[in-house]
């Protein structure tokens, strides 16, 4: 066999490149117009969606190693120009009444007979001087004085100074766990005793527990024990001195807001020692209307009232919290009679 034969020449790199661009100049016609109808609008969608992206991810990421702001101050409502005021209501005596049974069904005081026992005959006197009249010798047709008994209030103001409480006003430890404070801040965990700013010259002292941060000029809202009378050898007497003014009195927390913040686990009303809440289903609340005062808790009266007017309200206890309900009653304090008086 001629050994000639079995020899391929082989082709120029030049030649290689022309067959190709002979194979596929046709199949780069069709394909041209195809490429163009899909990649262009694929290439334009993509470009404006990454636009959006890209941006939107930075922002994300950004947010999320920002440190976070701070608390955004509470608006200062106007202050009010009127205060809690302690009053009576007259009743009549009815045939069949009883100083026990005007207090527990007019009053709502459940335990009326184990606070104004004959056992501790103090206790009675002391009735008797409250009502104006002798328990034991009350007749139809007299008229008797009643007063709310342990009273609680609501109020708002500006902090001013922060003070550890001292061991007579620190309050019951409610069963909470207690964050890591910021060194900035009060840690009032163990009880703080506040100065609060309630109106120009108007300051009260108001004893919290609460791990919520506290600064000077923090506004803080409250609902709180009044100040009760003293009377020797009575120690839980129920009812507030009228004569005594709101101007530097201290009250107990039973209910908390810093600045935007609610305290879920500050103290209930019921907490505070002495008051009869779980025996009587509610509580009496001694307060001003308008925004500095009792509108910031949402109460809706029988009839409209303008701000500042001094009232006495019924709080029913709903599933452990004190709310105002409808047919609750509503006094309002006259000041020419030092009277409440019925809505």
């Amino acid at each position: 066999m001629d050994r000639r034969a079995r020899v391929h020449t082989r082709s120029t790199l030049a030649e290689n490149l022309r067959t190709v661009l002979r194979f596929l100049s046709w199949k780069l016609l069709l394909l041209l117009p195809i490429l163009l109808v899909f990649a262009v609008p694929t290439y334009l969608y993509g470009l404006h969606f990454g636009n959006g992206v890209v941006p939107s991810l930075s922002h994300f990421f950004d947010v999320l190693s920002a440190p976070a702001p701070p608390a955004t101050p509470t608006p200062l409502p106007v202050f009010p120009t009127a205060f809690a005021q302690a009053g009576s209501i007259l009743y009549t005596i009815r045939e069949g009444d009883s100083c026990d049974s005007i207090l527990t069904f007019q009053m709502y005081m459940g335990n009326a007979g184990e606070i104004f026992s004959d056992v501790k005959p103090q206790t009675v006197q002391a009735l008797n001087t409250a009502m104006g009249q002798n328990c034991h010798a009350i007749q139809p047709g007299m008229v008797v004085s009643l007063s709310p008994h342990y009273p609680l209030t609501a109020f708002g103001g500006i902090v001013h100074r922060i003070e550890a409480a001292t061991p007579q006003q620190v309050l019951p430890t409610p069963l909470i766990p207690v964050p890591d404070q910021e060194p900035s801040t009060v840690n009032c965990s163990r009880g703080c005793l506040l100065t609060v700013e309630l109106a120009p010259q108007v300051n009260i002292h108001l004893v919290v527990k609460t791990t919520l941060s506290i600064r000077i000029g923090s506004w803080v809202w409250a609902q709180a024990m009044m100040p009760r009378k003293a009377i020797q050898g009575f120690d839980n007497y129920p009812y507030v001195d009228p004569q005594t003014p709101l101007a530097e009195q201290s009250f107990k927390a039973c209910d908390l807001q810093v600045d935007n913040v609610h305290d879920d686990n500050s103290l209930s009303c019921d907490q505070l020692a002495p008051n009869t809440i779980d025996i009587d289903g509610g509580s009496w609340l001694l307060g001003v209307t308008g925004s500095g005062g009792l509108d910031h808790w949402g109460y809706h009266y029988p009839k409209p009232l303008p701000p500042n007017t001094q009232v006495l309200l019924w709080l029913s206890t709903v599933h452990g919290n004190l709310e105002f309900k409808p047919g609750n009653p509503v006094y309002v304090y006259n000041q020419a009679t030092h009277l409440y008086k019925r809505l």
